[in-house]
């Protein structure tokens, strides 16, 4: 339970200690019955950045798509993207979300009735994603999945994926990263 004095506050007719904390019987009984007090909060970048990241730990992908494509040079596209999903009546996260990184869309992901904000841009995922997530690290496993897009990322800029031995390493992690969901097996690259 938070104090009177703390963002997110309880009931503050609730009885409570001499530093506002919410004690004996009323405690346990509002934390059932509590009503949450959300007072505006301000928040600097860098705050905010940490909020990004915890974010995207919990609703946010990174993805490395492969299709064939005969008309491309090695006959594989690579696109990698960075996303992440809301449900439509929290959708001003996602645009403080595009705000903060100043690229990207956000568009309808009819697959699960939610918004999704996405950046396809190869510059920008280099330029702008990648150093959030470098001063900003995931605290779950998703840290080792962007490791490894960044890692693609920066391998596309230099073109390594036009060339056949890369490209096949390329294919690889994008399947590890993707958790293995794969349409095509990468044998004759």
């Amino acid at each position: 339970m938070g104090s009177l004095r703390d963002p997110v506050t309880t009931d503050p007719d609730l009885p409570s200690g001499s530093d506002g904390e919410i004690v004996g019987p009323a405690l346990l009984e509002s934390k059932f019955t509590a009503t949450i007090i959300r007072r505006p909060q301000s928040c600097n970048a860098a705050c905010f950045g940490s909020y990004v990241s915890g974010y995207v730990d919990g609703e946010g992908c990174f993805t490395v798509s492969i299709s064939q494509r005969s008309k491309m040079r090695m006959g594989w596209e690579v696109r990698p993207s960075f996303s992440v999903s809301q449900n439509y009546d929290r959708a001003q996260t996602l645009y403080r979300i595009a705000e903060y990184f100043n690229c990207g869309t956000i568009r309808p992901d009819r697959s699960d009735k939610t918004l999704k904000f996405e950046v396809r841009s190869l510059q920008d995922l280099v330029d702008r994603i990648s150093p959030h997530f470098e001063e900003h690290p995931l605290l779950s496993e998703k840290q080792q999945s962007f490791l490894a897009f960044r890692e693609i990322c920066l391998e596309m800029v230099d073109g390594k994926h036009l060339l056949a031995p890369s490209l096949e390493s390329i294919l690889l992690r994008a399947n590890r990263i993707n958790g293995g969901k794969r349409k095509y097996r990468f044998g004759k690259i």
